[in-house]
C-alpha cells in the first residue's frame, strides 16, 4: 500500500461515487450460503488419490515407474476422462487425448523437449501442434507438493490442451492462456468434488484450500504488469479465473480474453513512488501516525454515512476488534501481521470498520454470514482504493495477494464476524471478498450475504 499525495482531496473525490451504508433489505442479488462452496457443502474429509482407484490408461515416456510418475499419469488420465465427458457436451465434439506424456528429472541427464533443454527446468508444461505433450519434472517440482497440487498442476497443463483443441494459437497472449487454463482447472476439480471422479476426491475445505495456497505459490512476482510477456496473473486474478471455472461451465473460461482480464485484473507494475521503506516494495509501516490517519479516512470515505469512533480500549479480536461503534486496534499486534504484508494488517482493521457498518444498519454482527458480509464489505473497501481514485490510501502491487493469503488463513480475520468466527472454506472467504472488490457494492454485500 502506499499513502498518497492528494490525501487532503481524498474524501472529497470519493464522496461522489461511493456506495452508501449497508441497505436491510434485499435486492436482486441472490443470497450465497455460508456453509456451501459454489453450492457444494464445505467438506473436511481427505484430498488426494482414492483408496483402490484404477490404474491409469496412460504411460509417460522416460517413466522411473515411481510413485511420483504414478501420480501424475493417473492424474493426466482422470483429468482426460473428464474432458472426454465434458468436452463434446459443452463443445460439441470430441476430445482428443493428450499426444505424448513425458517424465523427466530436472536433476539428472539433459533431455530435449519442444526446443528446451530440462536440466534444472523444475517444470511442468504443455506444447501444442504436432508435439501436443505434457511433460513434468518428477525430480523436484512434484515431489515438493502435495498429491492434490500435483493433481491441480496437470489439470492446468490439460488446459491448455483443451484451449489449443478450441482453436486458441500462440498469437493469443499468455496470461489468457493462463487464466483460462486455471479456469478449466475449476471446471476440472468441481467434477471432482461432485464425487464423479474414479480415481481421486476433493475436500472442498482444506483440499481446495491448498489448491488455492498452490496457485498463491506460482503467482508472477509482484509488480510484473499483466500484459508483460510471459504474464500469468496475480495469485487473486488466478484464483478468481480457477474459481469461475468451479462455480460455471467450460464455456465460460471459453470466454476469457484480454478485453475482460484487462478490466477486472489488479496486476500492476511498481511505480516511481513505490521504493522500498524498508518493510519490502510496495509496503508501508502500519503504524505510522500518517498511515493510520489515511487509513481512517479511506474507510470513512468508503462507507460515507456511518459514524464510526476509533478507541483504543475497545479490545476482543486481534489486531483489531469492534465495540457497539467503536474500532480498537493493537499496534503491536497489527505489525506483527505485517509480517504477511501491509494490507493483510490494514484490511484486519477494515474488516472491524465493517462490522460497524453492519450494526449501523441493524444486521447481525455475529455468526457465519456477518463473516462472509464482512469480507465482502472489506473487499468493497479495497475497490475504493485503487490507483487513480484519489484515495488517501493506495494499493500497491501485491497488495490483493497479501489479501488472499489472510483470507486463507485458518484464522481469518478479514473474513471473520464480532467474535472472530470465520467461514470454513478459504474459497468461500475469498469468493466473498471478491464479490465486493469486483461490484463494489455495498447492496450486494447485504443481499448476497443475508440472514435467511
Amino acid at each position: 500500500m502506499k499513502t498518497a499525495v492528494v490525501a487532503a482531496v481524498a474524501a472529497a473525490a470519493l464522496a461522489g461515487c461511493a456506495p452508501q451504508s449497508v441497505p436491510g433489505t434485499a435486492v436482486d442479488s441472490p443470497r450465497l450460503d455460508p456453509t456451501k462452496v459454489a453450492g457444494l457443502a464445505i467438506t473436511t474429509g481427505d484430498s488426494g488419490l482414492k483408496p483402490g482407484a484404477p490404474a491409469p490408461d496412460r504411460q509417460a515416456q522416460n517413466s522411473d515407474g515411481g510413485r511420483i510418475d504414478q501420480l501424475a499419469t493417473a492424474a493426466v488420465a482422470d483429468v482426460e476422462q473428464y474432458w472426454g465427458k465434458r468436452f463434446p457436451e459443452v463443445f460439441d465434439e470430441d476430445f482428443a487425448p493428450v499426444g505424448r506424456l513425458v517424465s523427466y528429472d530436472s536433476r539428472g541427464p539433459n533431455q530435449r523437449l519442444c526446443g528446451t533443454d530440462t536440466a534444472g527446468l523444475v517444470n511442468a508444461f504443455y506444447c501444442s501442434g504436432e508435439q501436443d505433450l505434457v511433460a513434468w519434472d518428477r525430480g523436484e517440482l512434484l515431489p515438493s507438493l502435495d498429491d492434490i497440487s500435483v493433481v491441480a498442476v496437470l489439470a492446468h497443463e490439460i488446459g491448455h490442451a483443451v484451449q489449443f483443441r478450441l482453436g486458441v494459437d500462440g498469437q493469443t497472449p499468455t496470461i489468457v492462456k493462463e487464466q483460462q487454463a486455471d479456469c478449466y482447472t475449476g471446471n476440472y476439480f468441481r467434477w471432482v468434488a461432485e464425487g464423479k471422479s474414479q480415481r481421486f476426491q476433493l475436500s472442498t475445505g482444506p483440499g481446495l484450500n491448498q489448491i488455492l495456497a498452490t496457485l498463491f505459490a506460482i503467482r508472477d512476482s509482484a509488480g510484473t504488469s499483466f500484459d508483460s510477456a510471459g504474464a500469468h496473473g496475480t495469485a487473486f486474478d488466478r484464483v478468481t479465473a480457477f474459481q469461475f471455472g468451479f462455480a460455471e461451465e467450460p464455456k465460460r473460461c471459453a470466454e476469457i480474453d484480454f478485453a475482460e482480464i484487462q478490466r477486472r485484473s489488479t496486476q500492476q507494475a511498481f511505480g516511481e513512488a513505490d521504493e522500498d521503506q524498508g518493510f519490502g516494495r510496495g509496503n508501508i509501516k502500519v503504524d505510522d501516525q500518517q498511515a493510520l490517519a489515511d487509513l481512517r479516512d479511506s474507510l470513512a470515505a468508503a462507507f460515507p454515512d456511518v459514524p464510526v469512533r476509533f478507541d483504543a480500549s475497545c479490545r476482543g479480536t486481534s489486531p483489531a476488534a469492534y465495540c457497539q461503534g467503536a474500532v480498537g486496534v493493537d499496534l503491536r499486534a497489527l505489525v506483527g501481521v505485517s509480517r504477511i504484508g501491509d494490507f493483510a494488517a490494514f484490511g484486519a482493521v477494515a474488516s472491524r470498520y465493517a462490522l460497524a457498518v453492519q450494526d449501523a444498519a441493524g444486521l447481525p454482527v455475529e455468526g457465519l454470514v456477518a463473516g462472509q458480509r464482512t469480507a465482502c464489505l472489506t473487499g468493497l473497501w479495497a475497490s475504493t482504493i485503487v490507483r487513480g481514485k484519489g484515495a488517501a490510501l493506495e494499493l500497491s502491487p501485491g497488495d490483493l495477494d497479501e489479501a488472499v493469503v489472510e483470507l486463507l488463513s485458518r484464522n481469518s480475520l478479514i473474513a471473520g464476524d464480532v467474535r472472530g468466527q470465520t467461514i470454513p472454506s478459504g474459497f468461500a472467504r475469498v469468493e466473498a471478498f471478491r464479490e465486493g472488490f469486483l461490484t463494489g457494492s455495498a447492496d450486494t454485500c447485504a443481499t448476497r450475504f443475508r440472514p435467511t
